[in-house]
């Protein structure tokens, strides 16, 4: 199976070598590495041009104009620069990695065993972990049957059904709830490990509450499941705050019509996703 990875990078100079490293180490070698520098002020572009020169399987973009920061859509306007600079459809694996991560040497080996194994597989990845003093931890910001968005990895026939990734923010949920849309499963192998040098960034409470209920609309929910959704997230924090900020937040875009980009089809079965959520949890 051929593989594609695509690697957003922007003043990535402290973690990029040991990033490039790891993927340069992989004991599965069908792969095609595109790294797309979105205009860093550090050396990361350097860095990167010595690393690779002797190295036919990698390549690198320098975009000249920083992509615009929207939440969400930033790094993947970048990925977007990547993938279509190439074929991709002429690859089996579509793969959207971070430039701070460190993947055990075999990840892809696996990664294909899995693919090969199971058809009905569409998104795969490992664990996150972060390092807490002399250990590495679980990152734990997700359940354990999330692919986060650091290690994406898609089959292309999932990738294509999806309608690839969307700009926005929470695209890296969206893109789960679409594959279950379409019949893919997803699998996170978990026994293998991937380092995250810089930890997901820890945001004040408003932000993150602004952000969840930005989310909520982003992928079409009723006010009613946006309503139940804000008030189990701030049970889960405790804080009455974090749900007046979230669902207010979602009910400002709703009151401006903000435009959303998935389709009617894609908020309907989405809707019916949480109902069912919502209605099981009250079954004997």
């Amino acid at each position: 199976m051929k593989i594609l990875v695509i690697i957003p990078v922007f003043n990535e100079s402290k973690h990029i070598v040991k990033c490039l490293h790891s993927l340069h180490k992989q004991t599965y070698k069908n792969i095609q590495w595109i790294l797309v520098n979105d205009s860093s002020t550090d050396n990361s572009r350097e860095i990167i041009e010595e690393f690779i020169q002797d190295k036919p399987s990698f390549n690198l973009i320098n975009l000249v104009n920083k992509s615009e920061h929207i939440p969400g859509a930033k790094v993947i306007k970048t990925f977007y620069e990547g993938l279509n600079s190439v074929d991709w459809k002429q690859y089996d694996i579509l793969v959207k990695l971070d430039a701070d991560i460190i993947l055990p040497r075999n990840y892809f080996e696996l990664i294909v065993h899995e693919l090969k194994n199971n058809p009905k597989i569409g998104i795969i990845g490992g664990l996150v972990y972060i390092k807490k003093g002399t250990q590495w931890m679980y990152e734990n910001i997700s359940n354990k049957n999330h692919v986060r968005g650091p290690i994406k990895t898609y089959r292309k026939e999932c990738f294509i059904d999806i309608g690839g990734l969307r700009m926005m923010l929470g695209w890296d949920n969206l893109d789960i709830l679409l594959a279950h849309m379409h019949n893919w499963e997803v699998k996170v192998i978990k026994n293998l490990f991937v380092k995250h040098l810089k930890p997901t960034a820890q945001i004040y409470q408003e932000t993150k509450s602004r952000k969840l209920g930005e989310y909520f609309y982003n992928i079409g929910l009723s006010k009613k499941l946006a309503l139940i959704s804000c008030a189990k997230a701030s049970w889960k924090d405790r804080s009455l705050q974090h749900f007046l900020i979230s669902f207010k937040t979602f009910l400002a875009f709703e009151r401006k019509k903000k435009e959303r980009i998935i389709s009617q089809q894609e908020i309907d079965f989405i809707r019916k996703i949480r109902w069912n959520e919502i209605i099981n949890r009250f079954k004997w």
